[in-house]
């Protein structure tokens, strides 16, 4: 059952993956939010899949852009594993409608970008256990090929700042939680970054990690106009 409480159509999803499960519940799994007490969820698949993104994106690249140095490559990959691009592979795929959560009111809906971006993991490590590299490899490069070409300018904020700073001979940037708000399955964390002598920044987020991610943006945006 979805978050709606409806059944999914599990051919309709094989057809948008592009593959078709021998081992339905393997598919199911990899669907299933953890706030579903009692049934196999997502989360170890998610792990495996996370990792067999990373090796057939980092082939992918090397071999697509043989002139590209270390650093190019880096930054292709970077936007292309990224949770936001996950999420927009689930968008377009229109995976929101298949995926088992609690209801919304308690633990978030399916449409949370986090949530789909987990899932897309899941379902590469569900091709990859039940048929290898290869079919894995069809699927993500099926689903992430309209986003190889666009995402040649995209770096992590964070190593974006940390690459900035290095430049000037500046010790690390310092990310502080000043506070976190909310419930656990919705908190709202206030994040400050400091760079000693350059400035800080402050940005709020859904997790540690966005809120990071934005305060390294506003500070790095801030710098790099002081700096022309």
């Amino acid at each position: 059952m979805n978050a709606n409480g409806n059944s999914p159509d599990v051919k309709k999803l094989e057809q948008l993956i592009g593959y078709s499960f021998n081992d339905k519940s393997l598919l199911s799994e990899a669907l299933t939010h953890p706030s579903l007490d009692g049934k196999p969820n997502y989360q170890r698949l998610e792990f495996l899949g996370d990792r067999v993104l990373g090796l057939v994106v980092a082939n992918w690249l090397f071999e697509t852009y043989p002139n590209e140095k270390e650093g190019e490559l880096s930054r292709r990959f970077i936007g292309l594993v990224r949770k936001e691009t996950l999420a927009d592979v689930a968008a377009s795929m229109g995976l929101v409608e298949f995926i088992s959560v609690k209801m919304a009111k308690d633990n978030g809906s399916s449409a949370n970008s986090a949530i789909q971006a987990d899932v897309v993991e899941a379902i590469i490590a569900a091709i990859y256990k039940e048929a290898g590299i290869e079919p894995a490899t069809e699927f993500i490069k099926t689903h992430f090929a309209s986003f190889l070409e666009n995402i040649t300018d995209v770096r992590d904020p964070k190593s974006a700042l940390q690459e900035f700073v290095q430049a000037k001979g500046l010790s690390l940037p310092s990310y502080i939680v000043e506070s976190r708000e909310g419930p656990d399955h919705s908190p709202v964390f206030h994040i400050k970054v400091v760079v000693d002598s350059l400035g800080a920044a402050k940005a709020s987020g859904s997790s540690k990690r966005e809120a990071e991610v934005k305060a390294a943006e506003i500070l790095l945006a801030q710098l790099s106009g002081e700096d022309k």
